[in-house]
């Protein structure tokens, strides 16, 4: 384990280390940096840049996805407003657990290692950004600190409670991915959490307890068949939503998108009982509505509709 410096000594010799640094850039810009000599290109498009502040402890402390390690994170906007400062941030590298500024750049530090990392919209917050700090479309300068590598604790072996927030964790970070249009990061999100939460050992939940773990798991497998969806992965999205209707048999979402895919499919008859079952619990549902009135108009042989199809 590496010692971090006392939190205030660190965050002013960051700044000395931030205005020498910018200072070599004639305007002092970030646009300079993605195109000086001086820096690593982790990726080939420059969209992540890296710089060592301090050699690490060797090639053999650097860490591998799967294990867990713990970094102090700072990082500035172009006008150099602190906007992320954590001196022990803890995540499993490759579980989609960071943004992949994070992800990536870690990968490349050895243990004790300090590194600036430039990164682009692309590898930070996207077209988003992150409320109320970090605008949408912004470039974000990282110093990273490579604290302490270690092997990831079994998540069989925690608490069930523990288990929960962890995949709910999980859940979270697929969130995050999705919205910014980062589908296979999300769906990976979403399946790590999945992993978590389908442990076994959870013979000794109360039923509230088993209420939330099931909860948790349809929030999860929706989750994936939208991710999947979005990734055209079909027959991938029509398992998750057996598996929420398995666990939650009214859940209109699943329903409903299970009876597009058959109807995409040509199982007519099916797709049309699905999709009756979802009216049934949400008869005012417009997408319900449009998608029983295109199959009923393929089976009487008429044409498609050429307005938009809804979406639930």
């Amino acid at each position: 384990m590496i010692q971090a410096p006392h939190a205030r000594q660190e965050e002013q010799a960051f700044y000395q280390r931030l205005e020498h640094l910018l200072g070599a850039a004639k305007q002092g810009s970030f646009e300079e940096l993605f195109t000086a000599d001086s820096w690593e290109d982790l990726r080939e498009d420059k969209s992540l840049r890296k710089r060592l502040v301090r050699g690490g402890r060797g090639e053999s402390s650097r860490p591998q996805p799967g294990q867990e390690v713990t970094v102090k994170l700072l990082g500035v906007l172009e006008d150099q407003s602190l906007v992320e400062k954590d001196p022990k941030l803890t995540f499993v590298l490759g579980q989609g657990g960071a943004i992949q500024a994070l992800e990536l750049g870690v990968l490349s530090m050895q243990l004790g290692e300090v590194a600036f990392f430039l990164a682009s919209p692309t590898c930070a917050y996207g077209c988003l950004g992150r409320e109320p700090d970090i605008p949408k479309d912004a470039a974000v300068l990282y110093e990273v600190t490579l604290l302490q590598v270690r092997d990831s604790p079994d998540p069989a072996l925690s608490p069930v409670m523990e288990r929960l927030g962890l995949g709910n964790q999980h859940r979270e970070w697929g969130n995050f991915h999705f919205e910014r249009g980062e589908y296979q990061r999300a769906l990976h999100s979403y399946q790590q959490a999945l992993r978590v939460l389908f442990l076994s050992g959870t013979d000794h939940l109360s039923p509230e307890e088993e209420e939330e773990l099931r909860e948790l798991q349809v929030k999860c497998l929706n989750n994936c068949a939208a991710a999947q969806l979005k990734l055209q992965l079909f027959d991938e999205a029509l398992a998750s939503c057996h598996e929420v209707i398995r666990l939650d048999p009214d859940n209109v979402r699943a329903l409903y998108r299970k009876g597009k895919l058959l109807s995409e499919r040509g199982e007519d008859q099916a797709a049309m009982a699905v999709l009756k079952r979802a009216l049934q619990l949400e008869p005012a549902t417009k997408a319900i509505h449009a998608e029983l009135s295109k199959l009923a108009r393929r089976q009487r042989g008429q044409p498609k509709s050429l307005g938009p199809g809804g979406s639930l």
